[in-house]
């Protein structure tokens, strides 16, 4: 539930009309301030087309699913964790500009929030190719190490 509540305000925040802009609309007046704040005509509203939320009951279990008119999809459902905390499995998409589909899958529990998407960065796969330099930099070391051992060896 905690993730739904901080998606929903970083949607607002980003959401949000900058401080100068908003100043800007107050003094314009009431029917120019929607089209200042979006420096041009006002945005269209977006029909909500489905909205269900279950409330957590007594074992915690809870759910929302949510989909807008302009193909906004969010869902998750949870329950209490083990140690307390709240588990969740849940998904969001939404339509890029160029057409196609942003998806997200979900997961967050005692191992944290756990997301999956093809629009997530990817480390580069393991072994890759090790630099030239850092190779001879490694000889170099090991040669260095069997040098001190030979004259530790010499000494003693």
């Amino acid at each position: 539930m905690q993730t739904a509540v901080i998606f929903v305000l970083l949607a607002l925040a980003s959401a949000a009309p900058a401080p100068e802009k908003l100043a800007e609309a107050e003094e314009a007046g009431a029917a120019e301030s929607t089209a200042a704040v979006a420096g041009g005509a006002p945005p269209p509203l977006v029909a909500i087309i489905r909205q269900t939320q279950v409330n957590p009951d007594a074992l915690g279990a809870h759910s929302s699913d949510f989909e807008a008119e302009n193909g906004i999809v969010f869902q998750f459902s949870g329950s209490e964790g083990v140690l307390g905390g709240a588990n969740m499995i849940g998904s969001w998409s939404y339509p890029q500009a160029d057409g196609t589909l942003a998806e997200v899958t979900f997961v967050a529990d005692e191992n944290g929030f756990q997301p999956q998407s093809s629009l997530l960065p990817v480390a580069p796969a393991f072994p890759h190719p090790i630099p030239q330099f850092v190779l001879d930099q490694i000889e170099f070391a090991r040669l260095e190490d069997e040098r001190a051992a030979q004259e530790g060896a010499t000494s003693a």
